[in-house]
């Protein structure tokens, strides 16, 4: 009897330890083991599923991540397409007989010496950027040496190719490419891509990607983060040539989405082509059918007027917005947005700070009953965390679509099917407020509930980390690929 009353205690006792384990698993494991270890019951049973905050989070993910009900059935998408050359800057810049000096950022290069001052600036900041080269001899030099350099890759490039080409991925969407799409970028494109003949031209427009890792030194120089600073001397893309034959395809195609991307292009335009070309783009907007949403993918930009101008044309005809923190950041300097006067982030952007940013852009520039504008969706992408901010009663599955818009940053940077817990780590910021402008309520982050939602007067917002890659494979073309993966989870409401 005695020994059947030991067996029964030493049951009920693991059993209630069990519950423990059900109940709170954020319990400390030393305090789980310490507690099962003074009852003298042996060793402690491994707590059920992934014990690492990476684990944990990949798995809440995948339950997240769910198909909208409503699904795109064809995408168009235009108008900046090119073939990337993706190789080491350091070596690149050393074989051009470069040597690191001084870093010193150029809206626009006008030489070698421009090349090597401004990617020394961004290598130290390991911030991406995205430059134009005036002189064309010496861009076709440096393009020559790039694409016959031993180990560099060719790629598919340019936003809307990029954006195309992750849409193409699945194979129950019907995807169309207008950009100046030549006979390497035409090999290179999924055959689940249409080029309509009018897009297709005899030679390819190079891009050259000067890619550096995390810890890389080049003298003096050691690069924070691993990151890419891109150059190009692109004449058909600056122009947005393929605009109006993108437009005129539409009406064949009958998409249900329309992406658009390649204004930061026009940069090398003279200030009267790009009011022009501007004034073009918002008309050709607006001939797309009311109820398809035209999401505006952005990318780095130097020109302040540019970029408020397209705030304040561009962005009403437009439905849907995708950045990262450095055009975030600029384009509040540039239209006078709430924390105009940081010159540049500190570390990791603060999330009450975007979160302030992005509400304001919706606020100012979105749709409202006293405001004629279309936008209502902004998804913002940085290294350890994005947001996805919504304006009320438009967008749906939302949560998941930043769930899976982050997921895809880890596996694509890591060139992985699935997120690899041993090659990922969680950098975000453990606890953060949510604005910084109004009380914001300060949110602590918990790896089981990775996708966190606040309100703000009638404005949604979906926050969630991202699991990076300690060693990426290839850095160009995330951000393309996380707004791809987040329009494709998203579904947009019948009335829009």
């Amino acid at each position: 009897m005695a020994l059947w009353r030991g067996s029964a205690y030493a049951g009920f006792l693991a059993l209630a330890v069990g519950c423990v384990f059900l109940l709170e698993p954020e319990l400390p494991g030393s305090a789980l083991r310490s507690l099962w270890s003074s009852l003298c019951l042996g060793p402690a049973p491994a707590p059920p599923g992934p014990v690492s905050p990476e684990g944990r989070l990949a798995a809440a993910w995948d339950a997240l991540i769910v198909r909208p009900v409503r699904r795109w059935r064809r995408v168009a998408v235009g108008v900046n397409a090119c073939v990337d050359v993706v190789l080491s800057g350091v070596k690149l810049l050393q074989a051009l007989g470069l040597s690191p000096g001084n870093g010193k950022d150029h809206s626009i290069l006008h030489s070698r010496n421009d090349l090597e001052e401004a990617f020394i600036h961004f290598m130290g900041k390991g911030a991406a950027a995205e430059r134009f080269f005036s002189d064309k001899e010496t861009f076709h030099d440096i393009a020559q040496v790039a694409s016959e350099f031993p180990g560099a890759q060719h790629y598919v490039g340019g936003n809307a190719a990029l954006i195309g080409q992750k849409f193409a991925a699945n194979s129950d969407l019907k995807v169309l490419l207008c950009g100046p799409v030549g006979p390497k970028l035409h090999e290179l494109l999924d055959d689940n891509v249409f080029v309509p003949p009018e897009s297709l031209q005899e030679v390819d427009e190079f891009h050259l990607i000067l890619e550096y890792q995390a810890g890389e030194e080049w003298g003096q120089l050691k690069a924070p983060h691993a990151n890419r600073f891109i150059f190009s001397h692109d004449l058909s893309n600056g122009a947005m040539n393929m605009l109006e034959v993108f437009v005129s395809s539409l009406e064949e195609f009958q998409p249900d989405l329309v992406v658009l991307s390649g204004l930061h292009m026009m940069e090398g335009q003279s200030k009267e082509l790009q009011r022009k070309r501007l004034l073009e783009v918002v008309t050709s907007i607006s001939d797309i059918p009311t109820g398809i949403p035209v999401h505006l993918e952005l990318a780095s930009m130097t020109n302040r007027e540019l970029m408020s101008s397209i705030v304040h044309q561009v962005f009403p005809a437009v439905t849907s917005l995708g950045l990262n923190e450095q055009e975030l950041l600029f384009l509040t300097q540039s239209a006078s947005g709430p924390h105009s006067s940081l010159s540049s982030w500190n570390g990791v952007p603060d999330v009450g700070m975007v979160s302030d940013i992005l509400f304001w852009i919706l606020k100012e520039h979105g749709r409202s009953k006293s405001r004629a504008s279309d936008l209502t969706r902004i998804h913002f992408h940085t290294l350890v965390y994005h947001i996805l901010a919504t304006v009320d009663g438009h967008w749906a599955n939302q949560l998941a679509a930043v769930a899976a818009g982050a997921r895809v940053a880890g596996t694509q940077a890591c060139a992985t099917e699935t997120i690899d817990t041993s090659r990922v780590s969680l950098r975000a910021p453990q606890e953060f407020m949510t604005s910084h402008s109004e009380a914001g309520s300060r949110i602590v982050l918990n790896p089981n509930k990775p996708v966190v939602e606040w309100h703000r007067e009638g404005i949604s917002f979906h926050f969630t980390p991202v699991l990076v890659c300690k060693d990426p494979i290839r850095t160009v073309g995330l951000g393309d690929a996380i707004s791809a993966e987040g329009l494709f989870y998203s579904e947009v409401h019948p009335h829009y």
